[in-house]
């Protein structure tokens, strides 16, 4: 696979911007061309877990978002794209471990936030949150796959292993020549 026809988008916070528009515009902006693969760290799916724990809107616009998401997906698979969502799931003992061995390993000190502190105190309500976003949205067309992920190495495993058979499954071939190359010969 070369590597130029992979997308990759970082969602962060929503800029000035993308809080202009409805939420799902920045994700429809990121979309991967026709025949690129798109990666994203988070997603539209902020909307209905950090919103929602962190009451960032009204519960009846939280809870709309689902059907929304749903239909945006099917509005995508219509078209011709791919779905893959991965849930990385840590239990909340390696989650201590790691932000631990981030305040302790200066190297990864850079990745550590005051916030991550705040958060983990909601461990619970993201929890609920978690569980009635796989539940409402993993679709036929969109389904979710959650992957254990206190190991890496098993994380890695599973994530590759699935996309490789989606790949597999689409049965690709490789573009045709734009012109007739039998005649042409290197002496």
């Amino acid at each position: 696979m070369n590597p130029s026809g992979v997308e990759f988008t970082a969602f962060k916070v929503p800029c000035a911007e993308e809080k202009a528009h409805d939420f799902l515009w920045r994700v429809h902006k990121a979309l991967p061309r026709h025949g690129n693969i798109g990666v994203w760290n988070r997603s539209h799916y902020e909307e209905v877990l950090v919103v929602r724990v962190l009451n960032l809107a009204p519960k009846d616009v939280s809870q709309k978002r689902y059907d929304q998401i749903n239909a945006f997906e099917k509005i995508l698979t219509g078209n011709g794209y791919h779905i893959l969502k991965f849930f990385l799931h840590i239990s909340k003992k390696e989650q201590a471990v790691r932000l631990q061995d981030r305040l302790d390993d200066p190297a990864k000190q850079w990745k550590f936030a005051a916030a991550d502190v705040e958060m983990r105190k909601l461990w619970d309500d993201f929890h609920q949150a978690y569980e009635d976003m796989l539940n409402r949205c993993s679709t036929r067309h969109a389904p979710w796959y959650v992957v254990p992920a206190d190991r890496n190495w098993y994380r890695d495993y599973v994530v590759a292993s699935t996309v490789c058979n989606a790949l597999e499954s689409l049965d690709l071939k490789w573009p045709k020549p734009s012109a007739d190359f039998s005649k042409i010969r290197f002496s």
